[in-house]
């Protein structure tokens, strides 16, 4: 570990986030086997394959479900649906108001917030035919305790390395992601997984993206804006979780995709904004990311406007290996960017990435949920 992240590595209160940043390549391998060796399993589980499949998390594990919802529509040709648990328990009827055969993919890294079982069990309530895949990096969660065993129900554990010591969820969000991919798209992302841990390899061993981060974090930001299109809608709201959480809410991120963001949202810009653009893989979703870098590059300052991909143009940071991969999978090492974005900020502004709210307004495991009981 060289470079942006080996020098971060000896910052005090940064270890368990440097650590578990850096660690991502060797545990997407390890999803990757761990994938292939219950293939069969899987495959018994998933046939006959469900009417509509559900993915649901809540933060953080939502945007694992935004990412792969429409890649994963076209891959199985099903009704593939992202919705958070927290909008399940609010409204479960308004989320199951249709009684279609289900599978529902649970993303939890510990598996103990309150919704995470309880949105499985509200899914039993609302359809006469669910199945529930669990994809968590908690053995010992309620969530994975609930199911293990359970008919009807899979629990895909990812190695223990992913259930993150750190504040903010890096190598669990990417290692979720990727073993969903792997999991429900098949053997067509049999040779992806060694793809994706090249390129981020690349930015963590070589600092690729070193130079770009330290001039943008140069500029003294006060607003970060990720943009993306299609799949990488997804990736833009992790990233701005990523750069909110890690410096304590000091740097107000959000994001949108690229139509999107003229549609109101664009009044955030101010002459202290940087904007990120992740370019889309896809050719024909990649001319509109390509419209809105040209016009904030036309009003913005020089170097606030970055594009992130695998094709390389001026002001970007490309990712090498992955310029043909789809975009479920680009998020992946792209979203190293955003990881190593809010550390940095965060050590820069004297904040401990791995407690950046030593306080407690905000937890780790979010706890003081109420939850109430559904009447029939």
């Amino acid at each position: 570990m060289t470079g942006l992240l080996g020098s971060l590595a000896h910052e005090t209160g940064a270890d368990d986030t440097v650590r578990e940043i850096a660690q991502q390549p060797r545990v997407w391998r390890e999803i990757d086997g761990i994938v292939t060796a219950s293939r069969a399993e899987l495959d018994a589980f998933l046939r006959p394959p469900a009417a509509r499949v559900v993915l649901t998390g809540a933060g953080t594990s939502s945007y694992a479900g935004q990412v792969l919802a429409t890649t994963l529509t076209r891959r199985l040709g099903l009704r593939v649906d992202a919705v958070a648990t927290t909008d399940i328990v609010a409204d479960p009827r308004g989320c199951f108001a249709e009684d279609l055969p289900t599978l529902l993919v649970s993303f939890a890294r510990s598996g103990d917030s309150p919704e995470s079982v309880a949105a499985t069990e509200l899914a039993g309530q609302c359809l006469s035919d669910v199945r529930h895949l669990v994809i968590t990096c908690n053995a010992k969660g309620r969530l994975a305790q609930e199911h293990s065993g359970r008919a009807g129900s899979y629990v895909l554990l990812m190695p223990p390395a992913s259930n993150d010591r750190g504040f903010a969820m890096t190598s669990s969000f990417t290692g979720m992601t990727l073993a969903a991919l792997l999991a429900l798209g098949g053997p067509a992302y049999a040779e992806v997984t060694g793809r994706l841990a090249r390129a981020a390899e690349r930015i963590i061993d070589d600092g690729t993206l070193d130079h770009g981060i330290e001039a943008l974090l140069a500029r003294d930001p006060e607003r970060i804006v990720y943009l993306g299109s299609g799949p990488l809608r997804g990736l833009a709201a992790e990233s701005a979780l990523k750069t909110l959480e890690l410096t304590g809410g000091q740097i107000v991120a959000l994001s949108d995709s690229a139509l999107g963001f003229r549609h109101g949202p664009k009044a955030v810009l101010n002459e202290r904004t940087v904007v990120i653009v992740y370019v889309s893989n896809d050719p024909y979703t990649r001319k509109y990311d390509q419209d809105i870098l040209a016009e904030l590059r036309a009003t913005m300052p020089p170097g606030s406007v970055i594009a992130v991909g695998g094709a390389p143009d001026e002001g970007s940071w490309p990712l090498d290996g992955v310029e043909d991969v789809e975009d479920a999978a680009l998020a992946l090492p792209a979203v190293l960017c955003a990881q190593l974005i809010g550390v940095k900020a965060a050590v820069l502004r004297g904040i401990r990435p791995d407690n950046p709210f030593p306080s407690g307004e905000v937890n780790r495991v979010v706890h003081g949920v109420t939850l109430h009981r559904l009447q029939h």
